[in-house]
């Protein structure tokens, strides 16, 4: 038998979902979760009998997150995380039901995805697709469309099954996306900023920043402000009262208000002085009071909020519960027109038993006449109760009766009535009166929350002359414009984009939690932090508590949904926006802070940019950042990964480099926008002279400076799950862009025998090795190992040229050959016959030595071990570049001569490490001796070969 596994969002709708399919015979189980049971019955689909195998989520199953290197706030400049990795997860709490899932799909054939279908129900369908395709790859998914949960309903779902929407998902995926980064951005931000600059007010607070959240708040301050700023005037007006057959009237004047008093003091001492009024005209007109339109959500939030004074929170939440019993359609929706083939009388036909509303039900049910709005979402009805209830409690039944009684009001007839206008003459100003009769009380029979009555006005005919009984002047003032009620604050919210029918409640509720706006009865007041951060944006330039960002937003994720506009396309676009925003509200931070003076008063001493915390100077081999640290000692910097202590990759720097920081400029030549350049102060003398003691570099590139510092930046990613010994990566494994592989390991005490810090073992590898070599057998050196594909980046006549050098550290067996002269070199080549992986360095030649090894055989001068001296080039620009000096071609001793100099040879300690530049160094030998000196053999003393090559031995 064919099985199929299916997937509610929530418990309560698949519990129902199951019964109505089974018609009341589904069999519960237990699933790993126990608040997520599993439902199972057979059921015709797919033109066979099949076993249905019903459970649920508890909304979205997977959260999307930083990686862990960014999670800490001091860990990264806030402003990375517009570009940080993401990625999605399954929180603890949601394991046990992932894990059903899992279990569930194995055995099935087909899925169906049987969550609410709006956007962020798609979304969260696609993580059920996720998590049941790494399971099983080519499993067969459909899509169950509904809007309620009724037999007919689930009914017709079953018979016209569809495909997932991915576009719709995608669009979620931005918004949540966009909503983490810029609200992590800001929120760390404006929070490490504000607890520094008012540590006794704000210490504790967290200040968030969300792209709704605060467009929100916007509307509250600029309520709040045009009734702090409104300058209430005075004005004047004159009422007409008389009484007529025993009935009083009010008669209103034409011209309404004035605001010269001496102007209406004029009028009014003329109709004082000619107090005779003549009635003009009467007129009698029909009135309707209109029934409400097929209720939304939107209109559900702002009627309950006003008529039944519950919170549109506390709404949703109710009316979401009242969906999944059945009771209810779907309780998020923008579309308030009923369809013409909807079977409206059904609907009525369900309450007719009621005792507070049935007989109106009974008056209407073969005739219902819904009053439809404009707006549609193509996907649900209106609001409308679904199954009769007479067993609910509390707010519960407030709401679900409020939605019956609005559904068959809208079903219902105007109300009808007629109005009589009289209007009189008194001096040629013209005054009216009007009343009202009642006729057909319709839909207010059933809807109480609104009032319409008769207002009694006394018979007059026209042409009728009389004398009012007084006639009064009466001054008043304008009265600024009231606070927000909620269901203005959600009226503006739609009106202007921010956020969607299912989110206006939650982002209410956010600036009420941050304590951004408090409650006082029933109106929305900013509070003091809440004013402050408007204005300290606002004072910026940049309107964050404006409207336009996120309503562009909200138009993009439409766009995406339409498919007129990529995933892509609206990332790029919108993180740039918010990005250029972020930078120039860091820029101008202490506008923020001048603000918030205004009510917390002086901002606390000057404090640095809490902000700028640890750049990323360039990418780890596990995904995440290397940033640079001080050592825990205080003396020395090195690059750490903020994986740690997941990732224990580190690049050290040694003892003699005095200050490393990190500069905003990136390397051009690696990578725009991924690589940093250093400043680095080292000891003078502590390095050859080709290096300055003041030095900006990247890295990477910088081949030079590496092997003058002895850098390696390969590294062996070793994780907590891994074993103290630590097994290293392959010496030629390559490595893509940024990502680094290591050939050593670290002992897990750090005890090492020369350095207190682990040490680089060797320079970092350059461009591919020459595969392309005609021959087809690569060039080997005298360890019998590959060469070293290099190419001279230093100023001379070698620039551009290539050449193959040994790849151990210090060039250890000393090989040496220009590329275009391979072929035919007469230096030493062990065969070599197999290819050997090529180690790779971001994929660019790297610099050659500071010096020109022309001559790798110093033609008679010993060094100081009795060896052959090797002769190079000094290739600085300054007096001596060009010149040729010896040196010793182990590194072994510090033998130095100039070849023009002989005899000069001296033996400073340490040379290129920590002495000074050549050209300072004592003469320890004859500079009068114009032979250079005959080298010896180190075995018989004799002239004319060396110890390797003695006849002797």
């Amino acid at each position: 038998m064919l099985r199929i596994l299916n997937v509610a969002e929530k418990n309560d709708a698949a519990k129902s979902i199951a019964a109505l399919l089974s018609k009341g015979t589904s069999r519960m189980r237990n699933g790993d979760s126990p608040f997520n049971k599993i439902y199972e019955f057979e059921f015709n689909v797919f033109n066979q009998r099949c076993l249905m195998a019903m459970t649920s989520v508890s909304g979205h199953l997977l959260s999307l997150e930083f990686t862990n290197e960014y999670k800490g706030w001091k860990n990264c400049d806030p402003v990375e995380l517009f570009h940080a990795r993401v990625e999605k997860h399954c929180p603890e709490d949601y394991k046990k039901i992932k894990q059903t899932l899992e279990r569930e799909v194995r055995s099935c054939n087909k899925l169906i995805i049987w969550t609410d279908c709006d956007r962020e129900g798609e979304n969260i369908g696609y993580e059920i697709i996720d998590v049941c395709t790494a399971v099983k790859r080519n499993i067969d998914v459909y899509r169950a469309i509904f809007s309620e949960i009724t037999a007919p309903s689930i009914a017709r779902s079953m018979a016209n099954l569809q495909r997932p929407n991915k576009l719709i998902s995608d669009a979620v995926d931005v918004r949540m996306e966009l909503d983490l980064r810029i609200g992590a951005a800001f929120t760390r931000f404006q929070t490490l900023r504000l607890q520094k600059v008012f540590p006794n007010q704000l210490g504790e607070n967290l200040i968030s920043y969300g792209s709704c959240q605060f467009p929100t708040l916007g509307f509250v301050v600029e309520r709040y402000k045009d009734r702090e700023n409104f300058i209430s005037e005075p004005f004047w007006k004159i009422v007409v009262l008389h009484e007529h057959e025993k009935e009083k009237v009010e008669f209103s004047w034409e011209r309404v208000r004035l605001f010269d008093y001496k102007v209406c003091e004029m009028f009014y001492n003329r109709l004082i002085n000619n107090p005779t009024a003549t009635v003009q005209s009467v007129t009698n007109k029909p009135k309707n009071k209109w029934r409400p339109v097929a209720l939304d959500t939107i209109e559900l939030e702002k009627s309950a909020s006003r008529k039944l004074k519950i919170s549109a929170k506390e709404t949703m939440k109710i009316a979401e519960k009242l969906y999944t019993q059945g009771l209810i359609s779907y309780p998020r929706t923008e579309t308030n027109i009923f369809p013409k083939d909807f079977n409206l009388s059904g609907l009525i036909e369900n309450q007719i038993n009621d005792a507070n509303w049935g007989e109106f039900a009974q008056r209407i049910v073969n005739r219902p006449n819904p009053r439809n709005g404009v707006k549609s979402d193509q996907a649900h009805p209106p609001i409308h109760p679904t199954k009769y209830s007479n067993n609910l409690q509390g707010n519960e039944k407030k709401i679900y009766e409020f939605i019956v009684r609005h559904f068959l009001a809208c079903c219902s007839a105007d109300a009808k009535g007629s109005e009589t206008t009289v209007t009189i003459d008194i001096c040629n100003e013209k005054f009216t009166a009007s009343g009202l009769m009642v006729l057909e009380r319709n839909y207010l029979d059933v809807y109480p929350y609104e009032k319409w009555s008769d207002k009694e006005i006394p018979v007059f005919e026209r042409n009728l002359v009389f004398t009012p009984k007084s006639i009064q002047l009466k001054e008043g003032k304008t009265e600024a414009p009231r606070l927000l009620t909620e269901a203005d604050l959600i009226a503006l919210m739609e009106k202007h984009g921010i956020g969607t029918d299912a989110t206006h409640a939650e982002h209410i509720e956010t600036i009420k939690e941050r304590n951004y706006v408090t409650i006082d009865q029933n109106l929305f007041v900013p509070a003091e932090l809440g004013l402050g951060l408007v204005e300290g944006y606002d004072s910026m330039g940049y309107a964050m508590s404006k409207p336009n960002l996120r309503s562009e937003l909200e138009k993009d994720l439409q766009a995406i949904c339409d498919g007129k506009k990529t995933k892509e396309q609206v990332l790029t676009a919108q993180i740039k926006a918010y990005e250029d925003c972020f930078k120039d509200a860091k820029a101008n931070v202490e506008k923020l802070d001048q603000a918030l003076s205004k009510y917390y008063g002086n901002p606390a001493l000057f404090v640095q940019d809490t902000s700028t915390m640890l750049p990323a100077v360039l990418e780890c081999s596990c995904k995440s950042s290397m940033v640079l640290r001080t050592k825990k000692d205080g003396k020395g910097f090195y690059l750490g990964c903020r994986g740690y202590p997941n990732c224990n990759n580190a690049i050290w720097f040694p003892s003699f480099v005095k200050q490393a920081t990190t500069t905003d400029e990136f390397c051009q030549n690696c990578h725009p926008k991924k690589i940093r350049k250093i400043k680095f102060k080292l000891e003078r003398g502590s390095v050859n002279y080709t290096i300055p003691t003041d030095y900006t570099t990247c890295i990477v590139c910088d081949a030079n400076f590496r092997e003058a510092l002895e850098l390696d930046i390969s590294m062996n990613r070793r994780t907590q799950n891994t074993s103290n010994s630590i097994t290293s990566s392959s010496r030629h494994e390559t490595t893509q862009s940024t990502n680094f592989t290591s050939t050593r390991s670290y002992s897990t005490t750090n005890q090492l025998p020369t350095r207190s810090q682990p040490q680089a073992a060797r320079s970092i590898t350059n461009s591919d090795f020459n595969d392309d070599d005609d021959s087809g057998n690569p060039i080997v050196c005298n360890c019998g190992d590959p060469a070293l594909l290099l190419t001279v980046r230093k100023d001379g006549p070698n620039q551009g040229k290539q050449f193959y050098k040994c790849q151990k550290q210090h060039n250890a067996c000393q090989f040496f050959i220009w590329a275009d002269g391979a072929s035919n070199t007469s230096i030493q080549n062990n065969s070599y016959s197999n290819n050997s992986n090529n180690s790779s360095n971001f994929g660019r030649s790297q610099p050659a030595s500071r010096y020109d090894q022309s001559k790798t055989n110093s033609g008679g001068v010993n060094c100081n071990c009795g060896e052959d001296a090797k002769l190079l080039t000094t290739q600085k620009p300054g007096p001596n570049q060009g010149r040729k000096f010896y040196t010793c071609a182990q590194n072994n001793c510090d033998f130095f001569e100039w070849e023009d100099q002989p005899g000069s040879g001296s033996a400073p300690k340490d040379f290129g490490k920590k002495t000074k530049s050549p050209k300072s160094f004592k003469k320890t030998r004859d500079t009068s001796i114009n032979e250079p000196k005959r080298r010896k053999c180190g075995n018989c003393g004799e002239e004319g070969h060396n110890k390797k090559n003695c006849p002797n031995d």
